[in-house]
């Protein structure tokens, strides 16, 4: 899979049985030697839009084992390099694009597999550290609720809007006089009116005192953002 050319139109075209074709990506030794993103993306549809099944490569950040004499971790894409075995399972799964995900190294830790196999692939999860000033309504809104984008979007956050229909409590003002980045996350405070207990995940910095920081997303997962569209459920763990 990780060479985008038509090996597979060709054999489709000779009325080979689709359901016994499994596709799969490369792995690479060699740090720097591994695909990029657009390139992946661009291999692996020639696959799925056949309705093939896919397997990509995650690597081991404790492993040592690996077929050849150099072995700097064992992935598909050059960006899970140094990325925790969990994150880069959930980026690949996050693309749509890969059905199956292999540890490339040996061996993974009994950590490692656990949190792999905690993995909720069928929608994004998203891992946050909250500020020791939220408080117990807002830290029930971010991890007790199941989030969804609304569907007519906005570039400067993502917006998940049930959680301000069931959740009426009061919030107070805290943490709401700075510029909120790129994957904090906020609740609408008691100045907010109609939105109080919205929550948001922030894509462009801005400023508005109506809102509470009330967490960040962990960087390495920064990237999942991207994969967060119109109507995407997601959901936060601690």
């Amino acid at each position: 899979m990780s060479n985008d050319v038509a090996y597979l139109d060709n054999i489709l075209t000779y009325q080979a049985n689709e359901p016994y074709i499994y596709g799969c990506h490369n792995f690479y030794p060699q740090e720097g030697s591994a695909l990029p993103l657009d390139f992946f993306v661009s291999c692996s549809k020639r696959f799925k839009k056949h309705g093939i099944r896919t397997a990509a490569f995650v690597s081991s950040q404790v492993a040592t084992g690996g077929p050849w004499d150099i072995n700097d971790g064992l992935p598909t894409l050059e960006l899970h390099h140094h990325l925790p075995v969990e994150v880069q399972a959930k980026h690949l799964f996050a693309t749509g694009l890969i059905d199956d995900v292999i540890i490339g190294n040996a061996y993974a830790s009994e950590a490692e597999l656990e949190a792999l196999g905690n993995i909720n692939r069928y929608q994004i999860e998203l891992t946050v550290d909250f500020l020791s000033s939220a408080n117990p309504v807002e830290r029930e809104i971010v991890l007790d609720n199941q989030h969804f984008r609304r569907g007519d979007i906005t570039s400067q956050m993502v917006r998940s809007t049930q959680v301000r229909k069931d959740y009426k409590q009061e919030n107070p003002l805290h943490d709401n006089q700075q510029i909120f980045q790129f994957g904090d996350v906020v609740v609408g405070n008691d100045d907010f009116g109609k939105y109080k207990n919205e929550l948001q995940i922030v894509l462009e910095p801005h400023m508005d005192s109506r809102k509470n920081k009330v967490a960040q997303i962990q960087e390495n997962e920064l990237m999942l953002l991207d994969y967060i569209q119109p109507w995407t459920k997601f959901r936060f763990k601690q």
